[in-house]
């Protein structure tokens, strides 16, 4: 599977985007799926995952209320709305794929390219 993410940008705090992470390969729905962010100087950090079928999801506490994470598998893609943005989600996010069970760790096997988020204050 490779994963390509988009969506990232310069936005004001309170502002919201909208991240796109668009898979390849027929198996995309068999794949649970999740958002991981990495801060400068900081270890890469859990953020959301959703499972194959999109009946369950699961968030970080630091974003819960105010990201949402979705998938179409027509579309091969997984969203990842992001509201009430703040400074501190300032991070490179990535989009990652795994076989099974979707988890907060970071035992995915497949990892996109991150997509760059700037929230200014």
């Amino acid at each position: 599977v490779q994963l390509q993410a988009c969506g990232g940008g310069l936005v004001l705090a309170g502002g919201s985007l909208r991240l796109s992470c668009a898979a390849s390969g027929r198996t995309f729905r068999s794949y649970a799926m999740a958002w991981f962010r990495q801060a400068p100087g900081k270890e890469r950090e859990f953020v959301a995952a959703i499972s194959w079928s999109g009946d369950w999801t699961y968030y970080a506490s630091s974003v819960k209320g105010r990201f949402t994470i979705s998938r179409d598998n027509a579309k091969n893609t997984v969203y990842l709305q992001m509201n009430s943005l703040k400074p501190e989600d300032t991070a490179v996010y990535y989009c990652a794929a795994k076989g099974g069970i979707a988890t907060m760790y970071d035992d995915y096997q497949f990892w996109g390219q991150g997509t760059q988020v700037t929230v200014s204050s």
